[in-house]
């Protein structure tokens, strides 16, 4: 079961949709899960999916910082090492600082432009062109 943790972002929804496509056969309420942050904690995620928890963590993008970020930092310190976490924007962002890396505003913002972006062709880019180009859409970037 995929639990996706929603910061309030109208986004969370495009992920949903996208994860559908992906795979018709995702059942919501059952294999995904979609949980307002504020609304569950690490501990009540694990009694999830007949008390065997998640299987995989998103954590959404939001309209705030890492640091404000409500119990998303804690569901990502809960579950890392455990299970897969994929963390869009915010959420990648509060797997950043909870791991010791800044989060700062870049002097160039990139707000709906597009870059070429190499990768390593694991994981989530298995299978993809390299380079691909990609819209970027944010004025924060990590520090390691």
């Amino acid at each position: 079961m995929i639990l996706l943790i929603d910061n309030y972002d109208s986004f969370t929804w495009n992920l949903v949709q996208r994860l559908g496509e992906l795979d018709p056969a995702l059942e919501p309420d059952r294999d995904l899960v979609v949980v307002r942050a504020d609304k569950i904690t690490p501990d009540q995620a694990e009694q999830l999916n007949k008390g065997r928890g998640p299987t995989h963590l998103i954590i959404s993008p939001g309209p705030c910082t890492p640091k404000q970020a409500g119990n998303s930092p804690d569901f990502i310190a809960h579950f890392a090492g455990r299970i897969p976490i994929l963390g869009v924007c915010l959420g990648h962002q509060c797997m950043a600082d909870i791991h010791g890396m800044d989060v700062v505003r870049h002097p160039l913002l990139m707000h709906g432009k597009t870059s070429e972006i190499s990768h390593d062709g694991m994981g989530l880019f298995a299978g993809l062109p390299n380079p691909i180009v990609a819209t970027r859409y944010h004025s924060l970037v990590v520090r390691a």
